[in-house]
């Protein structure tokens, strides 16, 4: 997955506007223009797209985390110039405080069941023998459990006759 594809999941599921956006990068304390957003948000075809940086991510990524927790005191973390998958589904997991039974439930949403061991492996530091590599599709699976947590049926009420 590439950052924009990260950055636009995250953005729909929780249907943030791009003011929203712009007001999540400061709580970082990093400070990005709507323009800068909207081509983040593009179509990977369309002329007007930019490819998100790690950094930009990380910086989202951490502004989320205040935008959803509280913002610490103190200074705020420096984004990241170097991400990777396990590193977003950290992020997010604590953005979102989830403890380890809520991202399962959020795996079997998606029909994609783990064990408490296959997760913890994901949170464990890289020189940790049991550390496994966080993979794109795992990464879309979870992305997409949270979208079917919060927007569960977009085309309707859920009803069918």
């Amino acid at each position: 997955m590439t950052n924009n594809d990260i950055f636009r999941r995250i953005r729909y599921t929780f249907d943030l506007k791009d003011s929203a956006i712009v007001d999540i990068f400061s709580l970082a304390e990093v400070s990005v223009s709507q323009e800068q957003v909207t081509a983040w948000l593009k179509k990977d075809d369309d002329d007007a797209f930019v490819t998100m940086k790690n950094r930009e991510l990380a910086a989202f990524l951490n502004g989320f985390i205040s935008f959803k927790r509280g913002k610490r005191e103190g200074p705020q973390p420096v984004p990241e110039s170097q991400l990777n998958n396990n590193m977003v589904f950290q992020k997010l997991r604590i953005a979102l405080n989830l403890k380890a039974d809520d991202i399962l439930e959020v795996f079997e949403l998606v029909g994609l069941p783990l064990s408490h061991h296959e997760l913890s492996a994901f949170f464990r530091k890289p020189s940790h023998k049991n550390y496994r590599e966080c993979k794109d599709q795992m990464l879309r699976n979870f992305l997409l459990g949270i979208q079917l947590q919060l927007r569960p049926n977009p085309n309707g009420s859920g009803t069918d006759v």
